[in-house]
């Protein structure tokens, strides 16, 4: 297995458009990496030019200490996946597995012995003699991972793979390729707009963002310290609430101060932040917000009232959709918390967990 390293990578396309900006980042040897954001981060285009399939406008690419920027995609020994599988549909599932192995011209036995150890290990032995029109999508996505395995290639790459499945199938699969890379020991570098995927599956996140790296942490340093606005809103399913507002130092401690209420910040916060006062943008996530009736770290400088709009039962919890004033909250209920909508009822913030942002940069402030 290799270490893969980009040194202030771009590309530029010829009508000017800047897909990727200065990116820097390290996959350690063994290391299952996951490059996330939106459409049109530049995630997808960085996992190409490490496979070759883009070249890069500057910047080095180096494979297991190699500089391989000049170096063809068939001589870089990497294995890709992608999101439609790219089965050739006239050939059986051993065939297509095989298929690579030939044209390097691997002897039948060992070819054969790939094969069936790369199909056992996904469950597949079955259908070797099926071509791919007679497979679902989940089983047609395990031939395309097992024509990658049976290469035994230094970096597996992965783009978007799951995004064609059903919402279970997904689920399957992300447990699969979990398994995999931990038998296996294999470098990984998967591409997704799910952070759900990223959070679930990789040992590092690189969120990205128009082309620039926004941070990398592992998933629980990416949850608890965002490095800026647009992580925190990224990762989290909901989102994050964002409130603007303002904070004020009084003689009983600082406060954030929004038209509708005012929260009192904790003693680490105010540590942290210093002599800052003005504007501010307070963030707190859904699972940080509680009914007063069911909480038990409320007090008055934690608590304000707010209006509930529409109550979404999801089984075991509730997202609860809720407006103070002119600012709207989401909060996620244990699924016995009963509220009403078009009633009033009091909640409380987990200052412990909650974060500010610069206005102007989106930074974090705490």
């Amino acid at each position: 297995m290799a270490k893969v390293v980009l040194k202030d990578v771009s590309k530029v396309y010829p009508n000017g458009a800047m897909a990727v900006n200065k990116v820097n980042i390290t996959c350690e040897e063994k290391e299952f990496l996951i490059l996330v954001g939106p459409s049109g981060c530049g995630k997808s285009t960085t996992l190409r030019m490490i496979a070759g399939l883009e070249e890069l406008t500057s910047g080095e690419m180096w494979i297991d200490d190699v500089l391989v920027n000049d170096v063809p995609p068939k001589d870089r020994d990497i294995a890709m996946v992608f999101q439609n599988y790219a089965l050739y549909p006239h050939m059986t599932v051993y065939e297509n597995m095989a298929f690579g192995l030939k044209l390097r011209k691997y002897p039948k036995e060992e070819i054969k012995q790939r094969v069936h150890e790369a199909a056992e290990i996904l469950g597949i032995e079955e259908y070797l003699t099926r071509k791919p029109r007679q497979l679902s999508g989940g089983q047609r996505q395990r031939v395309a991972l097992g024509r990658a395995i049976v290469r035994k290639p230094k970096v597996f790459l992965f783009d978007e793979p799951l995004s064609n499945l059903d919402a279970k199938m997904r689920v399957q699969m992300r447990a699969e390729i979990s398994k995999l890379h931990t038998r296996l020991q294999a470098t990984m570098i998967y591409v997704t707009h799910d952070q759900v995927e990223a959070m679930t599956m990789a040992d590092r996140i690189v969120v990205m963002k128009d082309g620039l790296v926004q941070q990398v942490a592992d998933p629980l340093a990416l949850y608890d310290k965002p490095a800026n606005r647009f992580v925190a809103s990224f990762i989290g399913s909901p989102s994050m609430n964002f409130i603007e507002g303002t904070l004020v130092k009084r003689s009983n401690g600082l406060f954030f101060n929004e038209d509708n209420f005012q929260i009192r910040l904790t003693d680490e916060m105010v540590a942290a932040l210093g002599e800052r006062v003005g504007d501010v943008v307070f963030g707190v996530r859904p699972e940080d917000i509680y009914d007063k009736v069911y909480a038990t770290n409320a007090s008055p400088d934690n608590t304000l009232t707010a209006t509930v709009e529409v109550v979404e039962p999801m089984g075991s919890e509730s997202y609860i959709y809720l407006t103070t004033g002119k600012t709207p909250l989401v909060a996620r209920f244990d699924a016995g918390d009963q509220v009403e909508v078009n009633t009033d009822i009091e909640v409380v913030f987990d200052m412990s967990k909650a974060h500010l942002f610069d206005p102007a940069t989106g930074a974090t402030i705490y």
